[in-house]
């Protein structure tokens, strides 16, 4: 199961708005017509619990939605760019992979979050008449979609994670309780990515999650371990595999209780049965008494069992069931307005920034870049529009006050101006 990707994700640029006029016989000349360019398309992830892994992502990394259409005469408004859907896994948190920010965490199914935005569509001539100009020969480009490189990174939401030291019989015991089919054999690391099983409980059910990967050093990233710890973080209870036929289950314990706790301290405090495996092994049965003391010294409950011969699997699939029951009811409820809205009073400023670069001068800010990007510069009516605009957002001004003077290069986003008074 693949549950690290990068892709590139590109949102739908919008359509471009029309110079026209209106033309029909005995009306030689109409007013402006033109019509608006459509919106494009975003990049919607949308979470799915039949979605097992990312490798869905692992050979197409790059995605871009559809284009908005652009408009045409008598005022027709172009037709928008489809959004694409992606499915992936629940769980999945999605980054930005350049800054690190968390853009967000999918954990129910048919959650769906929008990663890039659509460029909304250029408006057509018709909305730049005035009584001073009836005939404009203005138009918006289409917006630039979103585009950004994104980190998809699964952690798996199971109710019951099986940690334990290699060849503890994790992946026998899933398969002994669920109909998951991991590939089982005798020898360290046979299991090199987590497994998902549904274990039934009655008319109810839950998921187990068979972690692998864990050794001594594991935080550090010995073994396999960074790359499994972190989905022991969203399970609500552990079960800790123990070899009972090993020389020492105490210390194979207190490894596993050390790499859990050197991960991360909450995990230390994470609801935990100890399972002991391996019963049907002579050595293993003659300290029984052994275990059980050493289980109540740690204050944990416990059971016996074989996960290959399946004795004892059933009662502690049981044993997990009432102890998540209990957990579940213990967990605090949200509060009936968690789901409120805060609506919160917009950012007083101007918007903008102005750096110097050498001999430039820069504009950051994404009224202005969006003003300057859609409007076509070709024309001295554009350009005196956008030095209009300009002049009402402050911009003018503010450059004045940096120190732009005729003729220096003013930057918006990706379009360098030549600055005209």
């Amino acid at each position: 199961m693949i549950d690290r990707v990068t892709i590139q994700a590109t949102a739908g640029d919008g359509g471009h708005g029309l110079i026209a006029f209106h033309r029909e016989k005995f009306v030689p000349r109409g007013g402006p017509d033109g019509g608006d360019g459509g919106r494009g398309g975003d990049i919607v992830l949308i979470a799915d619990h039949g979605v097992n892994g990312l490798g869905a992502f692992r050979y197409q990394k790059q995605y871009k939605a559809e284009r908005g259409g652009n408009g045409a005469s008598n005022k027709k408004h172009g037709r928008n760019g489809a959004d694409l859907e992606l499915k992936v896994p629940t769980g999945t948190i999605v980054r930005n992979a350049e800054t690190g920010e968390v853009i967000g965490d999918l954990t129910e199914a048919g959650e769906r979050l929008i990663i890039v935005h659509a460029g909304r569509g250029g408006r057509g001539n018709q909305h730049f008449a005035s009584p001073a100009n009836q005939a404009p020969h203005i138009s918006e480009t289409g917006q630039r979609g979103e585009s950004l490189r994104l980190d998809l990174d699964l952690k798996l939401i199971s109710d019951v994670g099986l940690v334990g030291l290699p060849n503890a019989g994790k992946s026998t015991l899933l398969a002994a309780v669920s109909r998951a089919t991991p590939k089982i054999a005798d020898y360290p690391f046979t299991t090199l990515e987590p497994n998902l099983g549904v274990v039934e409980a009655g008319y109810e059910s839950y998921v187990m999650a068979d972690i692998p990967g864990l050794i001594e050093g594991a935080h550090t990233g010995a073994g396999l371990g960074l790359e499994f710890l972190r989905h022991v973080e969203r399970t609500r209870l552990l079960i800790h595999i123990v070899d009972a036929s090993q020389p020492d289950p105490a210390h194979d314990i207190d490894v596993i209780d050390n790499e859990l706790r050197s991960y991360a301290v909450d995990l230390s405090t994470r609801p935990q049965i100890i399972a002991f495996n391996k019963m049907d092994v002579p050595e293993a049965e003659a300290r029984r008494a052994e275990l059980q003391a050493l289980a109540e010294r740690l204050g944990r409950p416990y059971a016996f069992m074989s996960a290959a011969a399946r004795i004892g699997t059933a009662d502690l699939a049981k044993m997990a069931f009432e102890r998540l029951e209990r957990i579940r009811e213990e967990e605090p409820q949200p509060l009936p307005d968690e789901d409120v809205e805060v609506l919160r009073p917009q950012q007083r400023g101007p918007g903008f920034t102005i750096e110097r670069e050498n001999e430039a001068y820069r504009v950051i800010g994404n009224q202005p870049v969006v003003l300057v990007e859609m409007l076509a510069l070709q024309s001295d009516e554009s350009r005196a529009e956008v030095m209009r605009r300009l002049g009402r957002m402050g911009v003018v001004g503010a450059l004045r006050r940096a120190g732009a003077r005729e003729g220096d290069p003013v930057r918006f986003g990706d379009i360098e101006l030549k600055w005209e008074e």
